[in-house]
């Protein structure tokens, strides 16, 4: 995963491209592989992103959502999206720059709220940008103060907090105020001045007079000739853009004088408005006077068009690339800014980035699996997303007739899958190769051949020995099989992988902003502080190997040693066995789950702990604590639960809730696709 800065502002028109361009001349120095993407892309070409390719040759493409469909998406489907074109550039990349939206008929809290959430999903790191334009140094302050409570509210990784445009009287004693919590920059007016040449494209004006170079200047003011000229040359100031009506020939000739003598300020240029274009005899000497001052006309009048050059915002083209670059090197430490994002880079895990990286790892390495409940809705509709996205091969079991017909009403694609029937006529040859391989395994339960070829035409058995006899990578199932008879095969022919004796499960929780593991809510009912240490061990060597950091709470109705007896005593025990076992493993136990996840409790209860109050890895004392806590946090949360995903066996087989939803059956495949990756296929 590349390094990531996302640079996004508390409201709009702050400046912040100047800043991004600060950021990204120092990730260019020190990588040759680096991306630019804006996650809301506005309508037309964007300048920004065809400098920063054609500068630091950065990749761009692809970029994210145009801002017309993201009207149209979901905040979760938003989400997903922006998730799966930046994962598609960052491919490309060891370090990307994101530029955050800003539109001004958006709310701003709302656009920021919807960056900060962008950033958390693309795991990047925030740099923030206020717009420093305040009536004073304690209100530019306030500004900064309010965007850092606002990060922290939404838990964001953030590498700094810059104040931009302020009142360059002000920067030192708003720099003072803030105490090193800030960067502070003053403005500079040739930043956001727009060209001639802007001004004129923005407008749709035509050019009478000037080439490329006079159309080039900056407008650094606009001045309506609405008056005669010595009260109009009283209000002319230096790079001034003057508005006129063409026939208004004393004005015209008297703002082209001005330009030549070095007595009076040197406009921009002229803009003629009304759709008046000088007399011919005027115009005669403008172009004598040519190419020295740029002319454009308009159709609009005076006063429409004052308003629409009012509205005109420079780019960051030509000259002031490097009055940028300049301000940015003076005021921020860019360096040290960069060398903090490797350091504070998020290590949280969103519910988007968590489900995109899922399917990204089973396609790298595609396995096969079967879903025995073929004639299933969601199965079937799952299964489709499953082909289509390239996640897994997919055999279904059922009658092929039926499985093809309920998924023609559905309207779901699943012709690449392989269909099954375990009772049927074709499927004798593997029936009794099955059969024979179960009456084997389970002998010393005094199996007889006949037995086993009853059971092995259930759907669980048969695709647990597909799984076995290494005609498939996993079996999903569960969706309306108990967890019983979905895991029981598992536990008879395929076993437990050596020095292994706990088999246990775990659901990974995806809340809004993060995910968190639970084990065991499925498997083993009250387990023994042997086996809870297994667990905990299990289940943070699971969280791992799908990108969930493990910080493992020992949970219990008590917190370290203000409680006694038996059950709180198991707890500890547990906890004991598990820093014996795993020392390097971070765990803390007893705890309770407001001390886990609640770093104000933690504070009080277990001051220090390099785990309490950020938990990501729970494991429940008992099966009814662990069962209706994940369900009541899915429920209440609007959480996505996956699982139950197992552990311990020698080959992925994995429950699914009979409340599962399509989404689930879809993570839960690809799952269980990424734990075959990491098992030996047979010969």
């Amino acid at each position: 995963m590349a390094r990531t800065v996302y640079v996004a502002a508390l409201e709009p028109d702050t400046g912040k491209s100047v800043v991004a361009l600060g950021v990204m001349e120092v990730l260019a120095g020190r990588t040759d592989r680096v991306g630019f993407f804006r996650p809301i892309v506005a309508a037309g070409t964007d300048p920004l992103v065809e400098l920063m390719r054609t500068r630091y040759g950065a990749v761009v493409e692809p970029q994210g959502v145009p801002v017309a469909e993201a009207g149209r998406l979901s905040p979760d489907e938003l989400v997903g999206r922006v998730v799966e074109r930046f994962r598609e550039l960052e491919r490309s990349c060891d370090a990307v720059l994101c530029l955050g939206s800003d539109f001004a008929d958006v709310s701003t809290a709302t656009e920021f709220a919807l960056n900060l959430r962008l950033a958390d999903n693309l795991g990047a790191s925030v740099l923030a940008v206020v717009d420093g334009r305040r009536p004073s140094p304690a209100d530019v302050v306030a500004a900064v103060r309010y965007a850092r409570d606002t990060l922290a509210a939404a838990g964001a990784t953030v590498v700094g907090i810059v104040a931009n445009r302020v009142d360059p009287a002000a920067v030192e004693q708003a720099r003072a105020a803030l105490a090193g919590s800030a960067y502070v920059l003053p403005y500079e007016p040739v930043l956001t001045e727009p060209t001639v040449a802007e001004v004129a494209a923005a407008t749709g004006a035509r050019v009478l007079v000037g080439g490329p170079a006079e159309l080039d200047r900056e407008v650094r003011a606009v001045l309506v000739a609405a008056a005669t000229l010595p009260t109009v040359l009283d209000h002319l100031s230096e790079g001034a853009l003057v508005l006129t009506p063409g026939d208004r020939a004393e004005i015209v000739l008297g703002m082209l004088a001005a330009t030549l003598s070095p007595n009076a300020p040197h406009v921009s240029g002229l803009l003629l408005t009304t759709d008046v274009l000088p007399d011919p005899r005027v115009q005669r000497i403008l172009d004598g006077l040519a190419p020295h001052t740029p002319v454009l006309a308009v159709r609009t009048d005076t006063f429409v068009t004052a308003q629409a050059v009012g509205r005109v915002q420079g780019k960051l083209t030509g000259r002031k690339i490097p009055a940028a670059l300049g301000l940015v090197e003076r005021h921020v430490d860019v360096p040290e800014l960069v060398r903090r994002v490797e350091v504070t880079r998020s290590t949280r895990v969103t519910p988007q980035m968590f489900e995109y990286d899922l399917v990204e790892r089973a396609r790298a390495d595609r396995r096969h699996i079967v879903l025995p409940e073929g004639t299933d809705d969601r199965v079937l509709r799952a299964t489709e997303i499953v082909l289509r996205r390239g996640v897994a091969a997919v055999t279904l079991l059922g009658p092929p007739a039926e499985v093809r017909a309920r998924a023609a009403a559905l309207g779901v694609d699943v012709a690449a899958a392989d269909v099954l029937d375990p009772t049927a006529a074709g499927s004798a040859e593997l029936r009794e190769r099955f059969a024979a391989t179960y009456a084997a395994a389970r002998v010393h339960k005094g199996v007889s051949l006949d037995q086993a070829r009853d059971v092995v035409t259930d759907v669980s058995y048969f695709g647990t020995l597909m799984v076995h006899e290494g005609l498939a990578d996993g079996m999903v199932s569960g969706a309306t099989h108990t967890t019983a008879h979905t895991i029981r095969p598992a536990f008879e022919v395929v076993r437990t992988v050596p020095g292994v004796t706990t088999v246990s499960s775990v659901f990974f929780m995806c809340l809004a902003d993060r995910v968190l593991v639970y084990g065991d809510c499925a498997i083993i009912p009250e387990p023994t502080a042997e086996q809870l240490a297994d667990i905990a061990v299990s289940s943070a060597a699971t969280a791992a190997q799908f990108g969930v950091r493990p910080r493992v709470a020992m949970l219990s109705y008590s917190t370290g040693e203000s409680g006694t007896g038996a059950d709180v005593d198991r707890v500890r025990e547990a906890t004991r066995l598990v820093r014996e076992r795993a020392p390097e493993l971070p765990v803390e136990g007893p705890i309770q789950y407001d001390a886990a996840v609640d770093a104000s409790v933690a504070a009080t209860k277990l001051p220090g702990s390099a785990v309490a109050g950020q938990a990501t890895v729970f494991v429940f004392p008992d099966l009814s604590s662990g069962n209706n806590t994940y369900k009541a946090v899915q429920r209440s949360a609007n959480a996505v639960a996956v699982g139950p995903v197992l552990q311990g066996l020698r080959r992925p087989v994995n429950d699914l809730s009979r409340g599962c939803t399509v989404p689930d059956i879809v993570n839960t495949v690809a799952i269980t696709a990424i734990q075959a990756q990491a098992v030996q296929r047979p010969g």
